[in-house]
């Protein structure tokens, strides 16, 4: 028997119940977000186990529509319940003696001495899978690939392939050798059709790179 059809990247509930009914707690978070400060590729997914109205507001509470910086995620992440991306414009000013961000209160806010300068943007790589309860600061960047472990505070940069845990977050251990993530890389498996990714499945999955090379010449 032929598998079921995949869903289509722009159905907002993508996971159904053995009953055929859609599972509320999943969501294609491309159909999910309308939101003029977040780019998210096919396939990502986030889910809840109290589904919120507005996934936006859930996934990154700090980034408003005329915030400067940008959310930046892949395709085929996988984003677990409670992950929070903790974007620039949560910043407060912490070169000088006060941290108390008087320019919020009672007025314009452009060119005031307490307010920190633009932030840069938060990026998550393809196929990146954030764990239960992980926050993402203000300019993380994370390669293809990349595991955060649960509960981890991730600042800073991760090159791809890496697992990552811990607060601060730091690599435990690489998942490839060099060449191989180079490898990766360049196959770029995430950009091919979506048949094609579903009829190599197995090779994806699995960790026979230079089967996966094979497929992809």
């Amino acid at each position: 028997m032929p598998p079921p059809p995949f869903p289509n990247p722009d159905v907002l509930h993508p996971v159904r119940l053995p009953d055929g009914s859609a599972h509320a707690g999943t969501v294609f978070l491309r159909a999910a977000l309308d939101h003029p400060r977040i780019e998210v590729g096919a396939y990502t997914y986030a889910s809840a186990f109290d589904p919120p109205e507005d996934w936006a507001a859930r996934l990154a509470p700090y980034l408003f529509d005329f915030s400067p910086e940008r959310l930046i995620i892949g395709k085929f992440c996988q984003i677990a319940d409670g992950v929070q991306f903790i974007t620039a414009s949560a910043n407060h000013r912490y070169d000088g003696i006060s941290s108390f961000p008087f320019a919020v209160f009672g007025g314009a806010r452009e060119g005031r001495p307490s307010m920190p300068e633009r932030g840069p943007d938060t990026v998550v790589g393809h196929d990146v899978w954030i764990g239960q309860g992980a926050k993402i600061l203000p300019g993380a960047q994370l390669g293809n690939g990349v595991i955060i472990g649960a509960g981890a505070v991730v600042g800073g940069s991760f090159p791809s392939y890496s697992i990552v845990a811990g607060n601060p977050a730091q690599v435990v251990r690489t998942r490839f050798d060099p060449p191989s993530v180079v490898r990766l890389s360049e196959i770029a498996w995430w950009d091919w059709p979506i048949d094609m990714i579903l009829a190599h499945e197995a090779e994806i999955a699995g960790a026979d790179i230079e089967a996966l090379s094979r497929i992809s010449t």
